[in-house]
């Protein structure tokens, strides 16, 4: 059989049952869409996510208290956690490799200012938060660099809580209540958005020993690390637990890097991607059972077609490769029919939604046209196999 008369047969047997082909080939483009649908909206999470954990750089750790490991009993008084204090912030400054820590503390607390007041995130941090976070000053200037013990009650508003306290007016010099206690601002930050649904422009920034004060704590939530970038992430861990060691008396906190941090999302999310898709792939079963239904119904009207075909010389292997080309075409109309449609809703939800993150790689469109043609070609394996078997003169007789 030459190559023409293979696809002038398989593409008249489409053409003569358009209304079939269509409902066969719609199955697979619905699975298909679901697919590209799902994964892209999870994919589009995935990224978001791990962008916004780089914008925080890549050289920074946290160190948090409470040693995260597994007992087989009770440790008794050695099992109480140590609070991590200002003075462990300090020190930590002289770990080979460490450019700057920032002690911080966080707490919900009553803000009113120019009589307006309201409930919001209050952090207490150190005067080297900017450089930690990569955040830049709008107006005014940061906390200034004083005795981390003694600062003075000084504040830094976010864009959004200024703009909400004060509008258009100039804050600075103004005073602020926080929890009852008197702060005077000296800066507005710049709008840095959203991290992880956290809005770091409805916050406040105030010195950390003000902060232990106001939330009446008398550790810290972290310290935050920033390491030399050349430097080796684990020579510097081995240099923080040593210190801690000596201050502690034993090694009882966690530390977490910022790598590391953006390895685990990216694994986890990976895998909640690939979940999402597998469940938008149970609906190209339903397309792959359409087909096999299709197949095994146009085999049973085309039988004596078949008869003619092996009774002027055609070989099994031809009359099998003729109905599983078929299915192949049919699936591949339908996945390319599905991943159009997929993408366009995709693109479509992220115009109406903007903040709903999507995101569709090239590489998975080209996959799940591939998982298209894989499906139609195993679902009409059967019945190719059974036209392939059939005898010329039993297939001739059924005319």
């Amino acid at each position: 059989m030459l190559a023409t008369d293979f696809v002038r047969l398989t593409a008249g047997s489409i053409r003569s049952q358009r209304m079939r082909a269509f409902l066969a080939a719609s199955g697979i483009a619905v699975g298909i869409a679901a697919v590209i649908l799902l994964t892209s909206i999870g994919q589009g999470v995935r990224d978001y996510v791990l962008s916004e954990f780089a914008q925080f750089g890549t050289n920074l750790m946290l160190v948090m208290p409470g040693r995260v490991r597994t007992a087989g009993a009770s440790i008794g008084v050695f099992g109480s956690v140590r609070p991590i204090t200002i003075e462990d912030a300090i020190a930590l400054r002289n770990v080979r490799g460490v450019e700057v820590t920032n002690p911080g503390i966080d707490g919900n607390a009553e803000v009113s200012a120019a009589g307006k007041h309201r409930r919001m995130t209050v952090f207490g941090m150190g005067p080297d938060w900017p450089a930690v976070a990569h955040m830049r000053v709008a107006m005014g200037s940061f906390l200034p660099h004083e005795d981390l013990h003694a600062a003075r009650p000084l504040a830094v508003l976010g864009a959004k809580v200024k703009q909400e306290l004060f509008g258009a007016a100039n804050p600075l010099g103004k005073r602020v209540d926080i929890s009852g206690s008197r702060f005077y601002i000296v800066g507005v930050m710049e709008s840095k958005g959203q991290f992880v649904g956290m809005d770091l422009d409805d916050t406040v920034f105030i010195p950390v020993a003000r902060a232990q004060e106001v939330f009446n704590r008398n550790g810290l939530t972290a310290i935050d690390v920033l390491y030399d970038p050349e430097a080796q992430p684990e020579r510097v861990i081995e240099g923080i637990r040593r210190l801690i060691v000596a201050r502690h008396g034993r090694d009882d906190v966690t530390i977490i890097t910022q790598r590391e941090m953006v390895r685990v999302l990216g694994s986890v999310l990976g895998v909640l991607t690939f979940a999402v898709g597998a469940l938008g792939s149970i609906s190209l079963l339903v397309g792959g059972v359409g087909i096999l239904t299709i197949m095994t119904i146009a085999v049973n009207e085309r039988t004596p077609e078949i008869g003619l075909l092996r009774a002027l010389g055609a070989r099994r292997e031809q009359i099998l490769a003729l109905f599983l080309g078929e299915a192949a075409l049919l699936a591949a109309a339908g996945g390319a029919a599905g991943l159009l449609l997929g993408v366009s809703v995709a693109r479509l939800m992220s115009a109406i939604v903007p903040a709903l993150p999507v995101s569709t790689p090239w590489w998975f469109a080209v996959l799940a046209e591939a998982i298209a043609t894989f499906v139609g070609l195993t679902a009409g394996v059967l019945p190719a196999h059974r036209a392939a078997q059939m005898q010329p003169v039993d297939a001739l007789r059924s005319e």
